[in-house]
């Protein structure tokens, strides 16, 4: 049976889960509709698949997370076949979604960052081949984590699950960890330069606006200060995630400790849905479709209220 602190957790959970779904699920239908209406844009192209890839992580972790919960002989019993299917679905949609995170990292850094370096210049040309560099980058993560993944539930198959917990010592556990993270652990990497470099880009302009006795702040100024928001909200959260996974996978070594579980999970979800409010109140177009979106809800609220009287 359930507590009282179980409950609250759940209800949590679930309103993370929905919160994100819709906070996505509106990136993703206004940048659709926008593709409809518009040619093909990068931004739009990253976004959507953002939003997707997040919307589906979010409900792999409750799915995950519930089943620990509710069902944990499920890890021990014949249908770990579910389970494993479940681990390698989140395995693709995982890495997805923290590449499409730091291919936007890398676009908002290109448009935006100011730099005479002969490297950024021709990077920044070629802007409008981040998908293309995406695709690769996600292609290889996935050749470098499926062998490693599958191994490991080869392991687990061979031998008893509890056995094959507690008899890897935490070094073996570490390596493993690591090998199946390269591509998440580099994505992460190139996020942090990139914030780093759009810090250096903003105290430049700064400086030279001050030499130049430039009081306000420009238009290249704010656009500094909108990117640098939505990448240090994501590195921030980001590291949260990460905190939050290392979490839920420990609790293979303690599986009675439910209370930390749901911690793990109230955590985890934080990312893909907190993120998604912070890219639409940072982005314009987003924005301005939202404020849109909430004065056509009043509207009909309005509507409905005047025929009730």
């Amino acid at each position: 049976m359930l507590s009282v602190v179980d409950g609250i957790f759940i209800f949590v959970i679930i309103s993370e889960s929905v919160l994100g779904t819709l906070g996505n699920g509106f990136i993703g239908l206004v940048n659709c509709i926008d593709c409809a209406k518009h040619k093909f844009s990068t931004i739009g192209f990253i976004l959507t698949g953002l939003a997707i890839s997040r919307i589906c992580l979010i409900w792999l972790l409750i799915a995950d997370g519930f089943m620990h919960i509710f069902s944990p002989d499920i890890y021990l019993s014949n249908a770990f076949n579910l389970v494993e299917g479940i681990s390698y679905f989140w395995l693709i949609i995982n890495q997805s979604s923290i590449w499409f995170a730091t291919s936007l990292s890398i676009f908002y850094f290109l448009k935006i960052a100011n730099f005479s370096n002969t490297i950024f210049l021709w990077l920044k040309n070629r802007i409008n081949r981040i998908p293309t560099f995406l695709m690769g980058c996600l292609l290889i993560s996935w050749l470098l984590s499926f062998p490693h993944t599958v191994k490991m539930f080869n392991d687990h198959k061979m031998k008893n699950a509890t056995v094959w917990l507690f008899n890897m010592n935490r070094s073996e556990y570490f390596i493993k960890q690591v090998l199946l993270n390269l591509g998440v652990i580099f994505s992460f990497t190139l996020s942090l330069i990139t914030c780093v470099l759009l810090i250096i880009s903003l105290w430049r302009h700064n400086r030279q606006m001050q030499l130049n006795l430039t009081g306000f702040r420009d238009v290249n100024t704010e656009a500094h200060v909108k990117a640098m928001k939505v990448l240090v909200s994501f590195i921030i959260l980001f590291i949260l995630y990460f905190v939050s996974i290392i979490i839920e996978i420990s609790i293979f070594s303690v599986p009675e400790n439910k209370l930390l579980l749901m911690f793990g999970i109230t955590t985890s979800v934080i990312y893909p849905w907190g993120h998604s409010f912070i890219l639409i109140l940072g982005n314009s177009k987003l924005k301005q479709a939202s404020l849109r979106a909430l004065q056509q809800l009043k509207c009909c609220e309005k509507r409905k209220s005047l025929r009730a009287t």
